[in-house]
């Protein structure tokens, strides 16, 4: 079925964790790999109850793409991995 985590490249349990942590939907985990984002650099970019004035990380990476790419989503959907 799927791979045991334990098996796993260490850099793809991060964008895993960051996921569950973060909350992000795979458009927005592949949009911030194209972006070249680290996933352990999420939490100094997330939105924290002190910090009202930052977009919630979702927006933020949506924002950052369209800014790179001018395009709202990336354009094949398939999975590559």
């Amino acid at each position: 079925m799927g791979k045991d985590i334990d098996t796993m490249k260490p850099k793809d349990k991060d964008w895993i964790e960051a996921k569950k942590r973060y909350h992000l939907t795979d458009t927005h985990i592949r949009m911030a790999k194209e972006l070249g984002m680290n996933p352990r650099k999420f939490g100094s970019l997330a939105n924290h109850k002190q910090e009202q004035w930052k977009a919630p990380l979702p927006e933020f990476i949506e924002k950052l793409y369209f800014k790179r790419f001018r395009r709202d989503k990336p354009e094949n959907t398939a999975k590559n991995s």
